[in-house]
């Protein structure tokens, strides 16, 4: 594809920090361009400039004043919701491509294994969470099989991977994550729990998914077994360390789950409630390798931002 598109990433914190020792070991269409912080102490920072790259503790102005600016051809945004939605009204109107790593949702919810397709010629794509990139794949993997009326998960992830970001996101967390089971998952209700474990030696980051769908065949559960298996092969393409725990549990339930369920989708003879454990090893290129909820946020925004890329550039080669 000719050389490689420099990229600049906002948030020199714990996720963007992982994120361009990706961009470095592992991309072959983008190049590292430029660290932008706001702490010019910040680790972050520290570590792109002794590697040799551009860095600025002046934001995204200083991000705009860089003489690479005009060489930039995607900005990660790994900040918090509230700055990603200043930084993109300064950068979309000059024609940047945004990787939201926040729970801003300013763009379409990007889970790359289930719809990125979709947004490959949008402006600001949002990366939902952590939570939501290793959950979201199998609710849309069951709801290709069956109707999920209620899609639950629970996201557990090692304390001391969860930098001032991620902590002062938690309400943003929940929601984004529960709008996005929806709307991406396929869920007709979605629900989102994070729990910030502070267990020592630290937890791999684990994820529990449950499901309430209709009284299910053998055959039915057989589909929605092989279904699941292939997502995880697929998320695993990009994300090495995502695996199932154990294989997939059925469980009939009566109508004491009604509460759970819309009113349009509640069934006289009970449901099944499917369980699904994930693990979410890190790869331990910036913190170790308990930190699987960055690893899976960095590896996911990579995929799409080389995906947008290479989409963008041949539709100029084609004009």
């Amino acid at each position: 594809m000719g050389a490689k598109a420099k990229a600049a990433i906002i948030g020199s914190g714990n996720i963007g920090t992982d994120l361009m020792f990706k961009i470095i070991r592992l991309s072959e269409v983008l190049e590292m361009g430029v660290m932008v912080g706001i702490d010019p102490d910040s680790d972050g920072l520290a570590r792109a400039a002794r590697l040799g790259f551009e860095a600025t503790a002046e934001g995204v102005d200083g991000l705009i004043a860089s003489l690479q600016f005009d060489e930039i051809e995607v900005v990660f945004d790994a900040t918090s919701a509230g700055a990603h939605a200043a930084n993109a009204a300064k950068l979309l109107p000059l024609g940047k491509k945004l990787v939201d790593l926040t729970p801003a949702a300013i763009g379409p919810y990007v889970v790359p294994a289930v719809n990125l397709g979709d947004h490959l010629d949008a402006q600001d794509v949002n990366m939902v969470t952590c939570g939501g990139q290793a959950t979201i794949p199998i609710i849309h993997a069951i709801s290709s099989v069956v109707p999920v009326h209620y899609g639950e998960i629970v996201a557990s992830i090692a304390s001391k991977s969860a930098g001032p970001g991620t902590r002062a996101n938690i309400d943003e967390f929940t929601e984004t994550t529960s709008q996005a089971i929806e709307k991406v998952g396929g869920a007709a209700r979605g629900k989102a729990i994070i729990i910030l474990n502070p267990a020592e030696p630290p937890m791999i980051m684990r994820d529990t998914v449950q499901v309430l769908t209709n009284r299910l065949s053998d055959a039915q559960k057989a589909a929605i077994s092989a279904a699941v298996d292939a997502r995880v092969a697929e998320v695993a393409e990009y994300v090495p360390g995502y695996r199932l725990k154990q294989r997939v549990i059925f469980a009939a339930e009566d109508n004491g789950f009604d509460g759970l369920v819309p009113d349009d989708r509640r069934r006289s003879d009970g449901y099944t409630r499917i369980s699904v454990f994930l693990e979410v090893e890190g790869a331990a290129m910036y913190l170790p390798s308990y930190a699987g909820n960055l690893d899976i946020m960095t590896s996911a925004a990579l995929r799409a931002a080389e995906r947008m890329v290479v989409a963008d550039r041949e539709r100029r080669a084609v004009a």
